[in-house]
């Protein structure tokens, strides 16, 4: 779906966010991945169900491997505490050489598949490899080969990567059996290794699970024994199905639904903050974004308290720096924080040589200071806060056309180079090590969810050297960081607007609910029902 939002008046668009209300119930049927589910579920005593935005784009680890990992069918080598400190997965033991260079993964044993065959050093070998070989987060670490010796798999990298084990971590190098392949290498089903296996599936929307006994794992202390995932689209239809008591945990509410649902008899709310920040992404090699005054003024015009208060409810979630503060080790408290200025934004356009013209907009040379915002309705307050952006521009001389489209528009567009500004919220905690994700972001080439156009040879070598292992001790460590986020504020590949609150809705018949703050898992195998 892709559509325009025409230029309003901020406080118009504030005031309205403000009073907007819960969709009536009708609405549910007018959603066209809700409106099926309404009618063809009802909750039943024994089945939790869990809805969301997100559909499953196919069976491959690469494209809907998160989906599975949430529901906890399938499993990877390590896992993360809530503080990000590995732990023991498929793996119960794991040491690097001194140089930096081997990795050995010592394999539990006596872990099975969901088709009861056996976890094999072979066939973990084999799931890995084939992630090695495609795009993703194992492609960072310079691996020059994988292979299995007395039990455990070990990596040879080309250069020392501390961050290796955290890549482990992420749900596209998930573990899956032999038997999930076709004999070209295709996924063609998901049998894992977790607390549930698959019992149906419908693509893109819908899969059911139920407890797996063979389950050798941690010990899980839940009660739940059959679980259903289904993605609606809208989140006013996600909230009336928690309301209506045909759902039982419900993820990324919008303000309005959060507000409705503080009221209801049927469900709590559970937040955390996450490492998470919404951001506008430039294409710092673009002719109209290439001078950093412009994109100096951008932000400078930029009004984050007033967007989190008005439309997400919460004037703490005006980001201040790109890392929010639940980064710990990348939140510096001491750097300068981000600012509203538009009269300091028009002067820094003026220097630049951008002069208002008789709409309103700027010009120089002939050329209108004209720009395109791509966004996406995964997450339901980006096209708000779109909108709010595009008005702020348009009051320093920038006209901005906004398209809401599908979350691939903004690799694909990265990729093409036809990216201008895109409105994204990017999850600093993907790999729970930091380092992993931003070298994708900010590394030499950028990323399709970070830099663009950008020349910066500091930060790369920066992100390098922690990755390295950090030799030179905590200390310079820690510096190396405070340095990143004083480049990335200065320079403004991305623009930070705000920070991230994950907000779910929990049915009051079951207790327990917790939220991931890495957001790999939905916790269903440790609910009660009540």
């Amino acid at each position: 779906m892709r559509f325009s939002i025409a230029p309003s008046r901020r406080r118009r668009l504030m005031l309205a966010a403000a009073a907007t209300p819960l969709l009536s119930r009708h609405a549910a049927h007018a959603d066209d991945h809700g409106a099926a589910h309404t009618h063809t579920f009802t909750a039943a005593a024994d089945v939790l169900t869990v809805v969301g935005p997100w559909e499953m784009t196919g069976l491959d680890p690469s494209r809907a491997g998160y989906m599975f990992a949430r529901m906890e069918v399938v499993e990877t080598l390590l896992d993360v505490t809530d503080r990000g400190r590995l732990q023991p997965r498929l793996a119960s033991s794991w040491q690097v050489s001194a140089d930096g260079l081997e990795w050995h993964f010592t394999l539990r044993g006596s872990r099975r598949y969901h088709d009861g065959t056996p976890v094999t050093p072979e066939s973990v070998l084999a799931c890995l490899r084939r992630a090695h070989g495609r795009p993703g987060v194992l492609g960072l670490a310079g691996i020059r080969s994988i292979s299995h010796e007395r039990g455990a798999i070990v990596f040879r990298l080309a250069r020392p990567f501390a961050p290796l084990p955290y890549l482990l971590t992420h749900y596209s190098a998930q573990i899956l059996a032999p038997a999930s392949f076709d004999t070209r290498g295709n996924v063609v089903r998901i049998v894992g290794t977790g607390p549930f296996r698959i019992t149906s599936i419908t693509l893109p929307q819908q899969f059911d699970v139920e407890r797996f006994d063979g389950y050798g794992g941690l010990a899980l202390p839940g009660r739940v024994r059959r679980a259903r995932y289904i993605s609606v689209s809208r989140a006013e239809t996600r909230t009336l199905l928690v309301q209506s008591g045909q759902a039982d945990l419900a993820y990324s509410l919008d303000p309005p639904s959060i507000r409705a649902l503080q009221r209801s008899s049927k469900a709590t709310l559970v937040s955390a903050m996450l490492p998470r920040t919404t951001f506008i992404k430039l294409n710092s090699g673009h002719p109209l974004l290439a001078d950093v005054r412009v994109r100096q003024a951008i932000a400078l015009c930029v009004e984050r308290k007033g967007i989190a208060r008005a439309l997400l409810r919460d004037p703490d979630l005006g980001a201040t720096q790109l890392f929010p503060p639940s980064m710990g080790q990348w939140h510096d408290a001491t750097l300068a924080p981000l600012r509203t200025d538009p009269a300091e934004a028009r002067r820094l356009l003026d220097a630049a040589g951008w002069q208002p013209g008789s709409d309103g907009i700027r010009r120089r040379d002939g050329r209108r200071l004209a720009l395109t915002l791509t966004t996406f309705v995964d997450r339901p307050e980006l096209p708000l806060i779109a909108a709010a952006l595009q008005e702020e521009m348009r009051q320093i001389g920038i006209a901005v056309r906004v398209v809401v489209g599908n979350s691939s528009d903004i690799p694909s567009g990265h990729r093409s180079g036809s990216l201008e500004l895109a409105l994204v919220a990017r999850n600093f905690g993907n790999v729970p090590d930091p380092v992993a994700t931003l070298l994708q972001d900010f590394g030499p080439g950028g990323g399709d969810w970070g830099a663009m156009g950008w020349r910066n040879a500091e930060v790369p070598a920066a992100l390098a050297g922690l990755a390295a292992g950090g030799q030179a001790g905590a200390a310079t460590g820690q510096a190396e960081r405070m340095r990143i986020a004083a480049l990335l504020q200065a320079e403004l590949p991305v623009i930070p607007v705000v920070w991230y609150r994950q907000v779910c809705a929990a049915s009051r018949r079951i207790e327990g609910a917790s939220i991931d703050p890495f957001e790999r898992s939905y916790r269903i195998s440790h609910l009660q029902w009540i």
